[in-house]
């Protein structure tokens, strides 16, 4: 908690901030051809903060234009890995110079609390874009055992200009996540964050360039997902898009391919995350802790939050006890006041869509746990619903907001089938002092990251992404992350030296 400031601090930092409102496009903040722009807004207090470049299918091509000079010009896919990695973690280092700055820009254009942004998203984006700078020459090619006549070299080539789609629940880190191993392994990137939260990659570029990142490495490009997504994705000049956000739209951007040039599509995508309670579970307090950590954390807008709480009989009561007591430490309220643990909703429309659910989950008659109410059309309480069943759309739908479903369940057997039965496969949790049903259930649930006694996702070292309709084509983070931003070259040497009519020489 040392980086966290006073509510007044933060308060003054958010009165000094000038927003960034252009897109950056070969190293320079450019407004759109079109001249549009749209407004941003506060979604805590509805104050309009800036109004940004609403940009349009030309400026992707400029800006896809200048990443493809940038890229076949080699004046960064050409440069050693080392003077690579040393601008990446010059990047570093002005991000952690200015973490209180892009922390307040981020909780006011987002609504997330400002130690969140402080302690995870902040520090995050520093410790990954230096892990991932580091890698980037320490990743050896290989040789193939192809015997004494010839020698065959398999060797990485960055994929070239890369097309990247924010979502707006983690603005900092999922930008992170994609330009530090993208542009380590020497691509250029043409990125479109979320309409809702552009503020914070805006900054970063700016601070990509001041840390000598050359010009048309990086472009940010800003404005919808029809206007700027949607052109990245058919654009037959992008070689790869890497996209976090909904199921839907990430299967528009596999029509995107097919109907463009096959570019190369990584998704990650949404999850109906489980967490799996056995009877015997120790340390029920803990626990209570962790089901509440992975049900509200980030306000529930979290592609692996465990939002279904699948509990055995047994342990169901004395469990639910204690997470009703823990829930009520998620205080809501001002996201820049650090006691403050959920922020708002990210805006009016997607406020609208959770409140819906506490709608529905009273409606259905479930036993109301805890919560359940709105504040101010802005904050949405930590909610938990008891005697949900898996068949039914709380259990079943992404509602991306502070609202947990209580499954209970009879038997082992029993927590694994309802686990995976979902269209999702992100993550899961379970807990158990049983370590046989620990791995057995590990290995029985369809999910990218399983964890054990605790919640997480992993860290920068452990791939991310999921299995069925959670993700496709490749994971964000560890050195697999790298693998999809490079292509595979076989170089075959033939060492047979040997005349025109076949005769050694």
């Amino acid at each position: 908690m040392s980086n966290i400031l006073t509510l007044q601090e933060y308060e003054a930092i958010a009165a000094s901030l000038t927003f960034p409102s252009m897109s950056f496009i070969d190293g320079a903040f450019r407004p759109a051809k079109s001249g549009k722009t749209f407004a941003t807004t506060n979604p805590a207090t509805g104050q309009h903060l800036t109004d940004i470049a609403a940009c349009g299918p030309e400026d992707v091509d400029f800006a896809v234009a200048k990443a493809r000079q940038a890229f076949d010009d080699g004046r960064w896919s050409k440069l050693h890995p080392n003077e690579r990695k040393e601008i990446l973690i010059n990047l570093s280092k002005l991000v952690k110079r200015n973490r209180h700055e892009l922390a307040v820009m981020e909780s006011l254009d987002s609504g997330k609390p400002i130690s969140d942004c402080e302690n995870i998203d902040v520090d995050e984006f520093i410790h990954l874009m230096n892990w991932h700078a580091e890698l980037g020459d320490k990743i050896y090619d290989q040789t193939a055992p192809v015997g004494p006549d010839a020698v065959s070299m398999i060797v990485r080539e960055p994929v070239g200009v890369v097309g990247a789609v924010l979502p707006w629940n983690f603005p900092l880190l999922m930008l992170v996540w994609k330009i530090a191993p993208a542009l380590a392994a020497g691509c250029t990137m043409v990125v479109k964050p979320a309409a809702q939260t552009s503020l914070t990659a805006l900054r970063i570029a700016e601070l990509a360039a001041e840390a000598g990142l050359p010009k048309g490495v990086l472009n940010i490009v800003t404005g919808s997902g029809a206007e700027v997504g949607e052109p990245i994705g058919l654009h037959q000049d992008v070689d790869m898009v890497t996209f976090t956000g909904s199921t839907s739209t990430g299967r528009r951007f596999l029509r995107y391919s097919a109907d463009s040039n096959m570019k190369k599509v990584v998704l990650e995508l949404g999850g109906k995350n489980p967490c799996i309670v056995l009877d015997d579970a120790e340390d029920i307090d803990y626990v209570a802790q962790q089901v509440c950590a992975a049900a509200f954390w980030n306000m529930g807008e979290n592609c692996s939050a465990g939002s279904r709480l699948i509990v055995q009989s047994g342990i169901k009561d004395k469990l639910l006890e204690r997470v009703k007591v823990h829930a009520r430490s998620w205080k809501v309220g001002n996201p820049l006041d650090p006691q403050n643990a959920l922020g708002a909703m990210v805006d009016k429309g997607h406020f609208s869509k959770v409140e819906s659910y506490l709608t529905k989950g009273k409606e259905a008659g479930y036993t109301l746990v805890t919560g359940g109410e709105s504040i101010d059309g802005t904050y949405i309480q930590p909610t938990i619903f008891d005697g949900v069943q898996n068949s039914d759309e709380l259990a079943q739908d992404e509602i991306f907001g502070p609202i947990l479903s209580v499954i209970t369940v009879n038997s082992f057997d029993e927590a694994l089938s309802v686990a995976n039965d979902t269209d999702y496969g992100l993550a899961a949790s379970v807990f158990t002092a049983n370590t046989k049903k620990a791995l057995r259930a590990a290995q029985a649930i369809k999910a990218g990251t399983v964890t054990v006694n605790c919640f997480g996702e992993g860290d920068a070292t452990t791939p991310f992404g999921g299995y069925k309709q959670s993700g496709f084509g490749g994971r964000d983070n560890s050195i697999h992350a790298h693998d999809q931003y490079t292509e595979l070259k076989t170089i075959w040497i033939d060492l047979n030296d040997t005349t025109v009519d076949g005769s050694i020489d």
